[in-house]
């Protein structure tokens, strides 16, 4: 199975400021590109941090009583009110900036953002020099690959090449990203097996083995035939 690598996926093109850009400069790169963050490099061109609009909108929220009369935001973390209190990027940014490789898989990147919580991936090369950037939406999209191309991927790939088994063997239908899966099989347990790999081709959103059926039942003590 050939996994989408992130460098596929990645925008290359990426705005970025360095440590000493001031509050109203990040603001202003953030306003007219269009995006919610940017790396921060430092003066060897590596990456050392994000800031985003959360990062800039934490002063706001420290400040004095707004005219509506509300109070600041009570009981900060010291690191808070140093980021609030913070003039340049490398006061307000967030470090150490959650990094990708570009021949990371879209799993590994999907499960590093799930992990640390964050809506986008710094991709940096083997000196930690950006390279790009990836974002949940570059993610989703892999969803929106072709049902042809995935039902060819699983047969060709999956049943073929890495089970071998004969590509008559298995009848595979995919609607919509949602494989469903038909025929006999030698063993019981090769379902669950068949089942997580096929979970785990690009665009697939589900997989039912319901049709699936078996000879030997290799699950239960002594065997037994379905």
């Amino acid at each position: 199975m050939h996994h989408r690598r992130i460098s596929r996926l990645m925008t290359r093109k990426v705005v970025s400021v360095r440590g000493d850009a001031s509050f109203k400069e990040i603001a202003r790169t953030l306003s007219q590109h269009q995006v919610t963050a940017v790396p921060v490099l430092n003066g060897g061109g590596r990456v050392v941090g994000v800031v985003s609009e959360g990062d800039l909108l934490r002063k706001t929220a420290d400040q004095a009583a707004t005219p509506g009369g509300l109070p600041a935001v009570p009981d900060l973390e010291a690191w808070e009110r140093a980021k609030a209190e913070g003039t340049r990027a490398e006061e307000l940014m967030t470090a150490p900036a959650v990094c990708a490789r570009p021949d990371w898989t879209v799993a590994e990147a999907a499960r590093l953002m799930e992990v640390q919580g964050v809506k986008r991936l710094v991709v940096v090369d083997e000196e930690d020099r950006l390279v790009g950037i990836v974002s949940r939406r570059d993610l989703v999209g892999i969803f929106l690959r072709e049902d042809d191309a995935i039902r060819r991927e699983i047969v060709e790939d999956v049943l073929g090449d890495t089970l071998r088994l004969e590509p008559a063997a298995l009848g595979v239908e995919v609607h919509d990203g949602r494989v469903d899966l038909s025929g006999r099989l030698p063993f019981r347990g090769m379902i669950p097996a068949i089942e997580r790999m096929c979970a785990t081709v690009d665009g697939v959103v589900s997989v039912s083995c319901t049709r699936l059926t078996y000879d030997v039942d290799d699950t239960a003590r002594g065997g037994g035939r379905s």
